[in-house]
Parts: C-alpha cells; structure tokens; sequence
C-alpha cells in the first residue's frame, strides 16, 4: 500500500537508481503516471517528458482499441492487429477512425506539451513510468511506439501490477521494475491510501515543476564544471 503517487514514486526511483541505467529519460503516461514519474526523475537527475497515448476504438465498441496513437514527430500508430482482422477493417476504414482521433490528441499534445517537442531518446534508456498498469494495453502500445524511435533500452517503472500483466510486458520491454504484485488484483485505487483524479492543470503544473527543477540541476552542473577548468588551470599556473 502507497501513501499516495509522489511515495510510489520515490520508492521507485530507488530501486532504479541501482540500475544504473545509460542516460536515463523517464517518461509519464498522463495523467496518473506524471506525478509518480517526476519522482523518479529527480532521483535519478533525469530528463521528465510525457508519451501520449491515444486510443483508436472498434467501430461500434469504442473500448475496444483496433489501434492507438502515440503522440511524437511524426506521430506513431500502432495497430491491433487481431481486432483489425476480427473486423476486417481496409487500409481506408482505418484511416477514417485514426482521423477521428487525431483531433483530441492534438489537444492533449497542446494542453500538456505546449509547443516543447518531444525529448529524443535515440542512444538513450527510455524509462516508462505509470501509476500502476492493470491490463498493460496502454504500456504495450507505448513499448512498441518508442522502440521505433531506436533508444538504447526500454525499461517499463510502475508501483504496482498483477503478475500475469507483467509477464506479458516482459515479452516488449528490456526491463521491468515493479514494487509490488499482488495476486489478486482489483482496482489500481486500492494500492493507495490517496489517489486523487488527476486534471491536465496538473499534469501541467507537475511537467513545469519538473522542468524548472532540470534547469537548475543544469545550471549547477555548468557551474561545478567552470569550477573544476579554474582549479586546474590555477594549479597549472602555480606548477
């Protein structure tokens, strides 16, 4: 049981810190995943975006995903393609749903990123952080989306899932780090004492605190290496 999402996230960052993972950028799935997520990227002094997951639903059963969007540049679709054959949809059918839903993923794209495009992870440990996944069909589809974009590794970071969910993730991602896995898993709300619905203002609000915080780590880096050029060229100089 987790306080709340920053806890979930601080204990995650733990146990990731032990990886010690090359060039670490940890990614949020909005909107329960940013807060557990800018945890652990200030554990391990990371990058924090966002992967934007936007899904594509069966005509007449729109809770069935025959593909999802995934916000980037350009934008990946990943398709499913059992349901796509079980409703033998064409390559023009497809087309007319993913348009449908391209409209409300460029208003999350808008409302959480602004106008920053998405952090490149090509060469680089691509960490994916949720509040907890139940069924993994989001995580899948952000797994499959981002190993286009060639990253070095695909870790999938979660608090908490069932252990049949996260044998299937272990067949898509590199690594997989959960904190916990119950057997009998119901509702992701019960693994927390606190666990607010979440709103894009604070997606927003979380993403901008991130940000100004890898600012200042920046700028402390820069300045600890201006420090370290002048204490050698003043014992150079002394020599």
């Amino acid at each position: 049981m987790f306080r709340d999402r920053q806890e979930a996230g601080q204990k995650l960052g733990i146990e990731l810190e032990k990886l010690r993972l090359h060039q670490p950028v940890v990614l949020a799935l909005p909107r329960g995943g940013v807060p557990v997520a800018a945890e652990v990227a200030k554990a391990l002094r990371a990058p924090l975006d966002l992967i934007i997951v936007r899904k594509v639903g069966a005509p007449g059963n729109p809770e069935l995903a025959v593909a999802a969007i995934v916000d980037g540049n350009p934008p990946d679709v990943v398709l499913n393609r059992d349901i796509v054959e079980a409703y033998s949809l064409d390559d023009d059918q497809l087309r007319t749903l993913i348009a449908r839903e391209r409209p409300e993923m460029e208003r999350r794209r808008l409302a959480y990123r602004g106008k920053h495009p998405p952090l490149s992870i090509a060469g680089k440990t691509a960490i994916i952080v949720d509040d907890g996944v139940a069924t993994g069909t989001t995580m899948k589809v952000a797994i499959r989306a981002l190993k286009r974009r060639s990253p070095r590794e695909v870790v999938v970071a979660v608090p908490v899932a069932p252990p049949d969910t996260l044998a299937e993730l272990a067949c898509e991602a590199d690594w997989i780090v959960c904190l916990s896995q119950p057997a009998h898993f119901h509702a992701l709300s019960q693994h927390y004492l606190g666990f607010p619905q979440l709103s894009d203002g604070d997606v927003v609000s979380a993403m901008d605190k991130a940000a100004r915080s890898q600012s200042a780590r920046q700028r402390g880096k820069q300045k600890q290496i201006i420090a370290t050029k002048k204490q050698r060229r003043e014992t150079v100089a002394e020599k």
